[in-house]
């Protein structure tokens, strides 16, 4: 139950905004990823279009006021279709002064700053590096700047409840909330039931939460500084039931569906790392839908788990992030090689090695496309939204079930921590993916007799058949060792070896008959073309938006398999004479790309541990614009 907004009328039309983004930022102990996680949820039950951004502190536990421990969380909310969480944000929401500092270089010239003015006191300052007070020397005269005495009110009206001035300052997220809520006019009661449900089985903490969370608010109501309120009316998205949802939980729900879809029990095998741990969590929650989780003592048995399932007849899965598909690639080789349906899920981040474990990043693109030895090419699948994430997953384990092999599946940290609307699917509109089991001998030998051969293949697929252990009569060998096609005799010689390396790379060939056609956004017959590939969807799609607006002539195409690349994406590229790919690497689709089509694609690399803003895609492509009318020009001079 939500309480009644009021509407501003039409002499108030400066207090509704077509969008906001705001930006709550903290110490990792001040709640920032909760309070933030409580604006999104509200706004999302409200009916806005939003997208989020979290980011973590690198360290896990990194000295308490320092540029290096804090944590933010930025979303965007709006009234209309929106894909990225906003480049600049029009609020900034600080608990204290390394907050200020590590986060104001984001906020847009002239945006809010509401800044915790207990938490700015010589000590503080001292560790975030500041040698005066900013909310005093004059040098945020370019923002407007809210100072809220946060952590002394909290305290206040925690007091009467019997609540420790120490314990009390731990709700002062919560006043923050309050007050960012009035501002804004978001619903209180679906933040006061979630507080009461959150802390049932603590009555003081939910109490001070809820005295914090509305003294923030009847603050907002009743300081003068504060000025008049700001609505974002609900979007208007096509009709349906939607949740809010992250990349990590979409994930996990597809994994599940795809069990379902299958028939097929689904066990995984993990190893907690970030950003990859939540699908973990989440899986584990789903034993009734027939999921089985593993924690493993390391990467290698996690993924040897995964493996040892899918010999047994289930969906095997096994989660990471790019440190954990290293030590896993021993055993992928050995799912190649013996050709059984795998789904590796890597949660990109940072690197290489430790790298930015809380960062996000698109790196690992090189290692899911050629990180075995030997000759050993799998499917790679990109997810490109947090929502997206479900269908990713089904595409994934689909592919990996019909081909009999592993399939790597792409996300990474913005998508995995990130969220959006999801409209709830029809589950009747979701695929059938599941597949016979061997059951009977397929192979007459010269005496007449019958056997099974468990590398006699399909047709068109060329995939093997799947025997489960313990079927009467389907006895078979697998192994690491090269085996004879047909048979699964062991088989050194070399024309043999030729052949199966042949007949493996066929088949991950033979999966560009499943992939659709590519589709082209934007300005089909301009001379610009945007290639994307996972989360760099979002500022793309706004780019070429804001581009088009401009005068450009700009399209995009957006590809989610990998490897196999799309069958027409050569024709798609020839077509245009200015190809660019934004990727959060130093290049490497593009490397493939100029490898594979001869053609000069352009990349546009990040390496920041930040997603793209729309604005550096936009910048990019209107500097390629400018260099074809350059060129344009010279011709016509030549000529």
């Amino acid at each position: 139950m939500t309480e009644t907004i009021e509407r501003s009328d039409s002499a108030d039309d400066d207090r509704i905004l077509d969008h906001l983004v705001v930006r709550f930022a903290g110490d990792s102990g001040d709640g920032i990823q909760l309070t933030g996680d409580r604006f999104t949820s509200v706004s999302a039950s409200y009916g806005n279009d939003l997208s989020t951004m979290p980011d973590f502190p690198a360290e896990i536990r990194a000295p308490t006021g320092t540029v290096n421990g804090v944590s933010a969380y930025q979303v965007n909310i709006a009234d209309h279709d929106i894909t990225t969480p906003g480049d600049e944000p029009n609020v900034l929401v600080v608990m204290n002064p390394a907050a200020l500092m590590g986060e104001l270089h984001r906020l847009e010239p002239g945006g809010t700053i509401i800044a915790n003015e207990d938490a700015f006191e010589e000590r503080n300052l001292e560790k975030a590096g500041y040698k005066v007070n900013p909310l005093d020397d004059g040098s945020l005269a370019n923002y407007r700047l809210l100072r809220v005495p946060m952590t002394n009110l909290t305290k206040e009206v925690c007091a009467p409840l019997g609540v420790k001035p120490r314990d009390a300052e731990r709700s002062k997220n919560f006043f923050a909330l309050g007050l960012v809520s009035f501002m804004f006019t978001r619903p209180t009661e679906p933040t006061v039931e979630w507080i009461d449900q959150k802390f049932a089985k603590n009555e003081k903490v939910a109490a001070a939460n809820k005295a914090a969370f509305h003294a923030g608010f009847n603050f907002g109501e009743t300081t003068e500084a504060v000025g008049h309120r700001y609505e974002v009316r609900p979007a208007r998205l096509p009709a349906g039931e939607y949740t809010s949802i992250t990349g990590n939980t979409a994930l996990a729900w597809g994994i599940v569906a795809a069990g379902q879809l299958a028939k097929l029990p689904v066990t995984l095998g993990s190893y907690p790392i970030t950003p990859a741990s939540d699908i973990l969590h989440e899986l584990s929650r789903h034993k009734h839908f027939g999921v089985r989780t593993v924690q493993a003592e390391d990467e290698i048995a996690a993924v040897g788990m995964a493996l040892g399932a899918a010999f047994a007849g289930h969906l095997g899965v096994t989660t990471t992030s790019g440190p954990g598909v290293a030590l896993k690639s021993e055993t992928t080789s050995l799912a190649v090689s013996i050709e059984l349906p795998l789904l590796l899920v890597d949660v990109q981040r940072g690197g290489p090695s430790t790298g930015l474990p809380t960062k996000t990043e698109a790196s690992d693109l090189n290692i899911a496309l050629y990180g075995r030895h030997g000759e050993a090419p799998l499917p790679v699948i990109a997810s490109y939204s947090p929502a997206h994430c479900f269908d990713a997953a089904i595409e994934a384990c689909r592919i990996a079930l019909k081909y009999r092999t592993p399939v790597i599946l792409l996300s990474d940290g913005y998508l995995a921590n990130g969220s959006e609307p999801w409209k709830l699917p029809d589950i009747d509109s979701l695929p059938d993916i599941s597949v016979p089991f061997a059951t009977e001998k397929n192979h007459r030998e010269e005496d007449g007799t019958e056997s099974f051969w468990p590398y006699a293949r399909d047709e068109t697929t060329f995939a093997r058949p799947w025997a489960i252990p313990g079927t009467p009569g389907l006895q078979h060998r697998v192994g690491g060792i090269e085996k004879e096609d047909g048979t699964g005799n062991i088989d050194y010689t070399p024309a043999n070896h030729e052949r199966m390396s042949e007949l493996r790379a066929a088949k991950i060939e033979a999966i560009t008959a499943d992939i659709p056609p590519t589709e082209i956004n934007g300005d089909a017959d301009g001379d610009i073309l945007i290639l994307g590939w996972g989360s760099t969807w979002a500022a793309i799609d706004s780019a070429v938006q804001r581009s088009r607006r401009a005068g450009i002539k700009v399209a995009s195409a957006h590809i989610m398999h990998l490897n196999p690349l799309p069958p027409d994406l050569g024709d798609i590229l020839s077509r245009y004479k200015k190809v660019l790919i934004p990727e959060l690497n130093s290049g490497q689709l593009a490397n493939v790309i100029r490898g594979k089509y001869l053609i000069d694609a352009q990349p546009i690399a990040k390496l920041q541990g930040l997603p793209f803003k729309s604005r550096e895609i936009e910048a990019a492509v209107k500097e390629a614009a400018a260099t074809l009318f350059e060129t344009s020009d010279d011709q016509k001079v030549n000529s």
